[in-house]
């Protein structure tokens, strides 16, 4: 069962073994991620010379499901971006949170501007 949507931010410092990397690594069991966020994090590992066989197998062996993004998800992304814009979220920051608000859950992430969000979702920032 899912409980929480893992932001790009909380899996790569996960896999980077950055702050707040314990409590991510204890939520595995219960979180997914949006597809959008995967393609973020498989961004980063490539950008630090990651192939990408071991791009995939380091992504798939954190075991949490990956939730596509369908048209409903994309567009509660678009209706978020001018109520996140001020503090500058991305559109896989918003992806996480839309994801989240879809199925009722947490949005986990490392990125500390999100505590000061008002936009429906429940946010838990790992540092």
């Amino acid at each position: 069962m899912i409980n929480c949507v893992l932001d790009a931010s909380a899996i790569l410092a996960y896999l980077l073994g950055e702050a707040g990397s314990r409590e991510v690594e204890k939520l595995l069991d219960e979180a997914a991620v949006s597809a959008v966020n995967i393609a973020e994090v498989a961004s980063k590992l490539a950008e630090r010379g990651a192939p990408a066989d071991r791009i995939r197998q380091t992504i798939e062996a954190l075991g949490v499901e990956v939730i596509p993004c369908d048209e409903t998800i994309a567009y509660q992304i678009g209706e978020l971006r001018n109520s996140t814009k001020a503090l500058g979220l991305s559109l896989g920051d918003r992806a996480c949170l839309a994801t989240a608000l879809q199925h009722n859950v947490r949005a986990i992430t490392a990125d500390r501007h999100w505590k000061t969000l008002k936009v429906g979702a429940r946010i838990h920032v790992i540092r």
